[in-house]
């Protein structure tokens, strides 16, 4: 591992080493409402990582990314048992199943145009789904339907862990969202990961030097929809009930402010997006009935204010404490020194 892998596979492993400590806080922080609200921000930063992939590494600005996630959230609703706890790995598969499957086919469909064409049609093919569960009495309506036990995982018969305990679902949220990490990052150093970066900043060169950028596009709008998927099967049994509104355009938007808000082209900037989101709307809604004013007065300064994102401006921050460091323990020049005091006189 290089040297900067190394650093930011440790920073990975002490910040999600720090929220794990969460449920042993004393209370109010380590109670029932911090851990639950804990849960669904980290739930929403494994949706914004999953766009952040579309987003900040392959230049796919798509507004329709609600769907992969309400689908899957749909699936473990359809699926689930209504009189007892389901298999948990059966319900994981199913939701994780439907999304990419769905996003492969929107996908397909989708890929050939671009720019704000790409963005209406994503836009179109999500509003599609959301009227076809909205209308489908299956799906429960306009209502919703609910899901009355949370799943079972189990292996060689005994539970790994016991999502009725609010403690337990937090760190299996934490789990998911470590290995969602591990797994992008994987595939951002890949051959996949290069080649999607290349055709964000250049498809026609990428072209031209024999790439077929429509299925790497399409791969990456596919496992994007994966890990959406991932994230409408945590909150799904989190909530234990979906209705049509996780399917809407503005939850797709509320997502793309997650990224914009992190930073783009970046897995940090995402789970940092997505944390000050939540958290900030969770503290705004305390405050006033009108707190998506403030909400949106917030996002647009710190967008004014910090144009590449809270990770950007931290990263921009962490340089030049590096440089200022390199330059305060750089060696001194003696022999150069009278010369280069000579220059400075008049």
């Amino acid at each position: 591992m290089t040297p900067p892998l190394m650093r930011s596979a440790a920073g990975w492993a002490v910040a999600l080493a720090l929220l794990a400590l969460l449920p042993f806080l004393p209370e109010p922080i380590g109670g029932k409402f911090h851990l639950e609200l804990g849960a669904k921000v980290l739930i929403m930063a494994i949706f914004a990582l999953s766009l952040q992939l579309l987003v900040g590494y392959t230049g796919l600005v798509s507004l329709g990314h609600a769907a992969y996630f309400g689908a899957a959230a749909y699936a473990v609703a359809v699926l689930a048992p209504q009189s007892d706890a389901g298999n948990g790995w059966l319900l994981l598969a199913a939701a994780v199943g439907t999304a990419t499957l769905l996003a492969l086919v929107i996908g397909a469909l989708v890929m050939r145009t671009k720019g704000v064409y790409f963005i209406m049609v994503t836009l179109a093919f999500a509003q599609l789904v959301y009227f076809v569960v909205h209308d489908t009495d299956r799906f429960g309506g306009s209502d919703g339907t609910y899901i009355y036990f949370k799943p079972r995982f189990e292996l060689f018969g005994r539970a790994l862990v016991d999502l009725d305990r609010t403690e337990h679902f937090y760190w299996f949220c934490l789990v998911l969202l470590g290995l969602t990490v591990a797994a992008l990052g994987l595939v951002l150093r890949s051959r996949l990961g290069h080649a999607l970066v290349g055709i964000k900043h250049n498809e026609q060169r990428m072209r031209a030097a024999g790439y077929d950028t429509v299925s790497y596009k399409l791969a990456s709008f596919v496992i994007g929809g994966l890990f959406a998927g991932l994230a409408g099967f945590l909150y799904s049994i989190q909530h234990g009930y979906v209705n049509p509104e996780i399917l809407s355009w503005h939850h797709s938007g509320n997502a793309l402010l997650m990224v914009i808000l992190g930073g783009l082209g970046s897995l940090a900037g995402a789970v940092i997006g997505a944390f000050s989101f939540v958290l900030l709307a969770e503290w705004f809604q305390g405050l006033t009935k009108h707190w998506q004013l403030l909400l949106g007065g917030f996002i647009i300064g710190l967008v004014v204010l910090l144009p590449h994102g809270i990770a950007g401006g931290l990263a921009a921050l962490a340089r030049r404490w590096r440089a200022g460091r390199a330059r305060a323990v750089a060696p001194v020049d003696d022999a150069a020194a009278p010369a280069r005091m000579e220059e400075r006189l008049p």
